[in-house]
């Protein structure tokens, strides 16, 4: 809705989502698609919430932060998918503007947590493997929650100077926004101002979110593959190795597009490719996250079957053997369980 004033400007009360256009029919395939993946992704979260909470062996720093990722996962793919599936059937979804700052602000800070706990996660696994006779020690609890705390505080601080440049800049008559949820590139487009220091803001802001984080994740990584080298067992180095890989393809995929959409500048940036990304990062990536960092872990999968059957787990029902297992009988084993 658009409000003139009396000198002739508009203010805006409400934005519209213009979603995907039009689809020629395709509309109720998307919906019901995107549907199935948002709850798969919801639900898969939760099952590992309650897997991990209820089970006094996984009490560990390694799915701690497990916890605190599924928990994010939920809230992250959920402060924006739900107003995408309004778009999907209405075609145009109006936004109030508060409405439409929440959103932004939300899922801003949860891409910025995800940021730091991905790093936390790897420095977790460094330590395990590259430090395991002094893991124990490092990694208590009170580390673990001011490692926690600290990703979950510096994500809610991080997007807030980038809300106050960026919605106080004066809108012209279009309350368009050309995307399913109200992202920085489409609303910035909207404005009959400069942009330019809410957008070189943004820049420096995300550049430090995800590439330092992303750069810690790819140093820890990189002494974890050193020392996997030193395994003597070649099945060892090939499950570990494939453990890794399946890690730094999920942090890469994110990273790459979230560094495309938001640190390219706004006036560059495709809107069909800018969607595209978007759909990776908030629609398809979280629904393998749960899959990939625990479904196939051989302890959950153990917790989860006693919580089910209340009986022991039967190694036959497994259908891989986990990477763990390349250490048994070493300092790492024991650090990796802890």
């Amino acid at each position: 809705m658009l409000i003139l004033l009396e000198n002739n400007q508009t203010t805006i009360t409400e934005f519209i989502l213009l979603g995907f256009g039009n689809l020629h029919g395709l509309q109720i395939l998307l919906f019901v698609t995107f549907l199935a993946i948002y709850l798969i992704t919801v639900s898969g979260n939760i099952l590992i919430l309650i897997t991990v909470s209820l089970s006094r062996g996984l009490h560990t720093p390694m799915y701690f932060f497990l916890l605190n990722f599924s928990f994010l996962e939920i809230w992250y793919t959920t402060s924006v998918v739900p107003k995408m599936l309004k778009t999907l059937l209405k075609v145009r979804e109006a936004i109030s503007f508060s409405g439409c700052i929440t959103q932004f602000y939300f899922f801003g800070s949860m891409a910025v947590v995800e940021c730091y706990l991905l790093a936390v996660m790897s420095y977790d696994r460094y330590l395990a493997i590259c430090n395991p006779l002094r893991y124990t020690t490092i990694m208590n609890i009170k580390v673990c929650f001011q490692m926690a705390a600290g990703s979950w505080i510096s994500g809610f601080l991080t997007p807030i100077v980038t809300i106050v440049l960026t919605f106080r800049l004066p809108f012209c008559a279009s309350n368009e926004i050309d995307h399913f949820f109200c992202d920085l590139s489409p609303i910035i487009k909207l404005s009959c101002a400069d942009p330019h220091i809410a957008e070189m803001t943004t820049f420096i802001l995300a550049s430090m979110v995800t590439m330092v984080p992303f750069l810690l994740t790819l140093a820890s990584y990189a002494k974890i593959i050193l020392t996997v080298l030193r395994i003597p067992s070649a099945k060892g180095k090939q499950k570990a190795f494939s453990t890794c890989s399946s890690h730094l393809i999920v942090v890469t995929l994110f990273y790459v597009t979230l560094g495309t959409v938001y640190a390219a500048p706004s006036a560059k940036q495709s809107p069909i490719l800018n969607k595209l990304f978007s759909l990776l990062y908030t629609v398809i990536t979280p629904m393998f996250n749960p899959m990939i960092y625990s479904l196939r872990n051989k302890d959950v999968k153990e917790a989860l079957w006693k919580l089910i059957y209340k009986e022991p787990y039967c190694p036959c029902m497994a259908t891989t053997v986990e990477p763990e297992a390349a250490y048994k009988g070493t300092p790492i084993e024991v650090a990796i369980d802890q």
